[in-house]
């Protein structure tokens, strides 16, 4: 097991093999944005780490977030998940020329939850897992 520092948060790092060997062994890179890189992003990177066939990144688009968004980030990425539709904005007018062929998902999830608050890991299960079910069949760990 090893552990990280990201900002003022100490991380653990989650094996992220496919225990399934009957699941096809598709690789999502899902990179999670907020403004601030504090709450939910951090949050949705945790819930789904251990997710099979998926790895996990986060990151803010706000000038004080805990981690910036990078270039890496996004061209490391299959899948970028935003939170609101402000977030969505502000990505293409700052990354344009980075984003050809991604695909930008928008949750409509509100900057009112704490980091890992009930409703939110609930509410973040409900509207990312059906993107990553696809790649899936239907399972999640």
């Amino acid at each position: 097991m090893r552990w990280w520092c990201r900002g003022q948060r100490v991380m653990r790092a989650l094996p992220r093999t496919n225990l399934d060997h009957s699941l096809p062994r598709v690789l999502i890179r899902a990179l999670f944005i907020c403004t601030q890189n504090r709450l939910r992003s951090p949050t949705a990177e945790h819930v789904f780490a251990a997710w099979p066939g998926v790895e996990t990144d986060s990151a803010g688009l706000g000038n004080d977030a805990d981690v910036p968004l990078s270039v890496e980030q996004i061209e490391w990425a299959t899948v970028i998940f935003v939170m609101e539709s402000v977030h969505r904005r502000r990505l293409s007018t700052r990354f344009r020329k980075h984003l050809n062929g991604k695909r930008i998902i928008c949750l409509g999830i509100a900057d009112e939850y704490h980091f890992m608050q009930a409703e939110l890991v609930e509410l973040l299960r409900v509207k990312v897992a059906p993107f990553l079910r696809t790649h899936h069949a239907g399972r999640q760990p």
